[in-house]
């Protein structure tokens, strides 16, 4: 019998924010996933949210997808901002096998929606701006853009329609969740009933703002209050003690703009911030909690695999009273101003609020790497994966083979037993990125036939064997080994002359054939498109 498959997407989640990581923060649905399955240390993604979406959806870099930045269209096919028409969805795929294919969340790729106070000029459906419903899901409940007021999001659809929210208790995370499982509920009540489906479960959660409910901010009362230096040390702590990682790496120093928690002002302001953050993880995973009980109540749970991964590491964005979140709607619906900012005059969490975490406690939420997301050193891109299949195999289990998002079509691929299409609507297909994954999460052994490689806005990465060779735009190249120091602490580059030699060539030949540009001449041209977007 075919397997349902469920692919659920965190947002903004660095590596340690989940408890079987040793994080602090309790989430047991996951963390019961993990005892049952596999657990793959070394999963990356592609450090940005549009990217990472696009290269999971079909198997290919991002570039080849057409996101190759995010949903701005900065010309030509690899930076169109949206999905390209040779390229097809998990959806598409599964759908045309006899799939019923499914999504509640987030979508994200299908171009830009520049101007978020103003729904009414936006056009989801038209040639650029794809839907779900236009890329293989039957099913859609969820937002288009990339990020919004959870209590009251600016623009949500259902299925191929726009609508309002008429809650007056709603938070959208409680949503997505609700959905999914009426989705799975009405999937076995259809008159295809005995089909499988794939559900793509994509949270906004964690990512700003901070908006949970007080209830499960309250349970986190106190528990910041040492602050991050004591936190982040704790973490890696229980990574050493549980047995996590592959090797007792040392942790990486705090970030050098993260001050000494003692030296920080507004201490208990700071506190609340990531006890808000943490209530939100906490309220996602009681969400697939839900799902997990609605896949039992249905006697489907031991034929489904489910997948779970964020999208990057942890966010150091400042939400900055006077920049670019003033695109964002600035009253609510009973009249009250949205006040938009990181400001310590308001207490986080509630709907009039609109704040990120910052960068010290996103040095927390990816310890014990260096970095954030948009970069790609390994706090930027590194993501647990956590795989639970009853029928096929048990757990625990920890990988530590390196794997990347495109990994997860084939590996979908595999299980199902569908085929990946030579062509799509009479447009011809390529040819996949991404190796299955499915032995190794069953068990096996497996390693990787081709390296790993990255980029986002210059920022450039090849991961090859034990070896990584990064480096920030403009800067040196860097060069580590990951068995033995993957909190990228030790640079050996100029110690291995050849293989360096080796990497940068097949990076320089791999950014040329899936069409990366020069990152200075493509910022301006964003900054020049935001520009004038902001002006309609």
């Amino acid at each position: 019998m075919r397997p349902n498959v469920i692919l659920i997407l965190a947002d903004d989640m660095g590596f340690a924010d989940i408890g079987c990581l040793g994080s602090e923060i309790r989430t047991p649905n996951i963390d019961a996933m993990a005892a049952g399955g596999t657990l793959l240390s070394a999963m990356y993604n592609c450090a940005r949210c549009c990217p990472t979406r696009a290269a999971l959806l079909t198997g290919l870099y991002p570039h080849r997808a057409g996101i190759g930045h995010m949903g701005a269209n900065l010309g030509g096919a690899a930076y169109q901002g949206y999905l390209r028409d040779d390229c097809a969805t998990i959806a598409e795929v599964l759908r045309a096998d006899g799939y019923r294919t499914l999504m509640s969340g987030k979508w994200h790729v299908g171009g830009d929606y520049a101007d978020g106070r103003d729904a009414d000029i936006w056009q989801p459906g038209d040639p650029t701006h794809p839907t779900p419903l236009q890329r293989g899901f039957e099913r859609f409940y969820g937002m288009v853009d990339g990020a919004g007021s959870f209590f009251e999001p600016h623009f949500l659809m259902q299925d191929d329609r726009r609508i309002h929210i008429t809650a007056d208790r709603y938070h959208f995370t409680d949503a997505v969740s609700r959905k999914a499982c009426e989705m799975i509920a009405d999937s076995a009540d259809s008159a295809a009933g005995d089909a499988p489906f794939f559900l793509y479960l994509a949270y906004t959660a964690p990512h700003w703002p901070l908006h949970a409910w007080p209830e499960d901010i309250a349970a986190y009362d106190g528990t910041y209050d040492k602050g991050w230096d004591a936190v982040r040390r704790a973490r890696h702590e229980e990574m050493l003690g549980r047995g996590i990682l592959q090797q007792p790496w040392d942790i990486s120093p705090r970030d050098p703009q993260a001050p000494p928690w003692q030296a920080q002002g507004n201490r208990d302001w700071e506190a609340q911030r990531m006890a808000v953050y943490a209530a939100m993880i906490s309220q996602m995973d009681r969400g697939i909690g839900q799902v997990l009980e609605t896949l039992r109540a249905g006697g489907q749970e031991d034929n489904t695999l489910i997948l779970f991964l964020s999208d990057n590491g942890g966010c150091a964005e400042f939400m900055a009273e006077d920049g670019w979140a003033q695109t964002y709607p600035t009253q609510l619906r009973d009249g009250r101003p949205a006040m938009l900012g990181n400001r310590p005059d308001l207490r986080p969490g509630g709907a009039e609020t609109f704040m990120s975490y910052d960068l010290p406690w996103a040095n927390v939420s990816n310890a014990p790497f260096r970095l954030f997301k948009h970069w790609v050193h390994e706090g930027g891109i590194s993501t647990p994966l956590i795989a639970q299949w009853p029928a096929r195999f048990g757990g625990p289990r920890i990988a530590h083979a390196p794997c990347h998002v495109v990994d997860i079509l084939p590996t979908i691929l595999a299980a199902t037993g569908a085929s990946y299409p030579g062509e799509l609507g009479g447009q011809a297909l390529q040819d996949l990125d991404g190796e299955s994954l499915l032995g190794l999460l069953a068990g096996g052994d497996w390693s990787r036939e081709q390296p790993i490689l990255w980029e986002h806005e210059g920022n450039a990465a090849v991961r090859l064997g034990p070896w990584k060779l990064v480096c920030r735009h403009s800067r040196d190249w860097e060069l580590y080994n990951m068995e033995e120091d993957r909190t990228e602490l030790s640079d050996l580059r100029g110690r291995h002359k050849p293989l360096e030699d080796e990497m940068i060539a097949r990076h320089a030949a791999w950014c040329r054939e899936i069409g990366v540009r020069d990152w200075a001449e493509l910022e301006q041209s964003f900054l020049t498109y935001y520009n004038m977007t902001s002006q309609h």
